[in-house]
């Protein structure tokens, strides 16, 4: 799982982690490897999820608002099955190829769907941090939840936008391709040196 939090983000994150790591744990023997049940269970573990971080946030009144991004990847034999929410993206690099899986629940994300702006101006936006939707925010949320194939030597490369709001893709997919060591390291070495502005957590999963 990876996550960025903010207004009492982390209090959000925390929490939001350990309901979605305990219903999964407690849940997993129930889907027989079955498709719909396992992605079925993916969206129950984060609508729970949120349900209690809202709650929290309903019990102090400085928490009002707090919220989360979230990203779980299951890796089930040969397919895998993906919960988001939020901006923070997982990607997956197969034969030397970086594609990204999921889609930002950002304000010029829906900018970008609509024809409004394209791609190249998104990443320079001055509303490119604006949510849409989070975890936590509001009592009920809509995650998505995707399955995809997944074969041996593939890469999922998980990360929040601390790192892509400071490096490229291209430097990402780079990295990753071409270092076989502290890859994630390289990475969050290079946001950092890039001006870092945020808090950056990438993961790093070789299949």
């Amino acid at each position: 799982m990876e996550w960025d939090g903010y207004n009492g983000g982390e209090i959000a994150s925390e929490l939001a982690t350990k309901v979605v790591k305990e219903y999964i744990e407690n849940n997993i023997q129930n889907t027989d490897r079955d498709k719909e049940k396992i992605m079925s269970m993916i969206r129950s573990a984060m609508e729970e999820a949120n349900k209690v971080v809202f709650e929290k946030s309903q019990e102090d009144e400085e928490l009002i608002g707090m919220g989360t991004t979230m990203e779980i990847c299951l890796i089930i034999e040969d397919r895998l099955y993906i919960g988001h929410i939020g901006d923070s993206r997982i990607y997956r690099i197969r034969r030397g190829v970086m594609q990204k899986l999921t889609e930002d629940h950002s304000y010029v994300q829906e900018l970008v769907n609509e024809g409004t702006i394209t791609p190249k101006e998104a990443e320079h936006h001055p509303k490119k941090n604006m949510l849409m939707k989070a975890l936590g925010c509001t009592p009920f949320v809509e995650p998505d939840v995707i399955e995809r194939s997944i074969c041996s030597g593939d890469i999922i490369e998980m990360n929040t936008d601390g790192l892509t709001n400071m490096i490229s893709i291209k430097d990402v997919q780079d990295i990753i391709t071409k270092e076989s060591d502290n890859i994630v390291s390289n990475l969050i070495e290079k946001a950092n040196n890039a001006g870092g502005v945020d808090n950056i957590t990438v993961i790093i999963i070789k299949v």
